[in-house]
């Protein structure tokens, strides 16, 4: 069982002079439900190397018994270090694939090609993709052979427009997760803000915040079973 992390390699939260890029627990979580299922993980981000890490999910308030496990990780943070370049990754070598999110993957997944042409080709391979919290935002521009919106017509979740109020980031993302989806013709759903949420339809599987990124990777793997 292979499965391949997708992570953001961009850092700045729009012009506030602010860092952002993934979110540790969506990372974290995921990972260890993968590594304890015996899957071989790949991790590849856009440039390759060192994806930047949102140091608000660094911070002690923000930590879980997975975040402390990664961090102490020898093997999970040098993997991390050198992840692969988006662009050599093949997908017929993969089972799966599976996008953690926080606020960077809104600024260079959601519009680049690489990302958009692999998730369009994993669900025409008949391969799951799950995508957690921001990340859902990913799919803003991907789309089915003929051409219409991927999540045109399926159930789908992500980061709520009312859980980026909370954190005042409204008018700083280039757009908001929640509209993205619904925009697209999305059947969009939604648990209690911060809860974990995830919903699946076919190859399908989103998760709204970073609490629904462990029970993402579970529902996954149940997938990939």
């Amino acid at each position: 069982m292979k499965i391949l992390i997708v992570l953001t390699s961009h850092d700045t939260l729009g012009d506030t002079g602010k860092k952002t890029g993934f979110w540790l627990e969506e990372l974290a979580a995921p990972y260890y439900v993968f590594k304890d299922a015996g899957a071989q993980l790949t991790l590849a981000s856009p440039l390759g190397g060192q994806p930047p890490l949102d140091p608000k999910s660094d911070e002690p308030d923000a930590q879980t018994d997975d975040t402390r496990r990664f961090k102490a990780d020898a093997e999970a943070t040098a993997a991390l270090a050198a992840t692969v370049k988006l662009s050599t990754v093949v997908v017929a070598d993969h089972d799966a694939v599976f996008y953690p999110g926080g606020h960077g993957p809104l600024w260079d997944l959601a519009n680049d090609k690489v990302s958009i042409d692999l998730i369009e080709a994993a669900i025409q391979a008949g391969k799951p993709v799950a995508l957690v919290c921001h990340a859902p935002g990913v799919l803003r521009d991907v789309k089915t052979p003929d051409g219409k919106p991927l999540v045109e017509g399926k159930t789908v979740t992500g980061f709520t427009n009312t859980e980026e109020d909370a954190v005042q980031l409204t008018k700083i993302v280039p757009f908001l997760v929640e509209d993205s989806l619904k925009q697209n013709g999305g059947l969009y759903t939604k648990g209690d803000d911060w809860a974990p949420y995830v919903v699946e339809d076919g190859l399908l599987i989103t998760g709204q915040n970073p609490a629904s990124s462990g029970p993402a990777a579970l529902a996954l793997l149940k997938h990939l079973a």
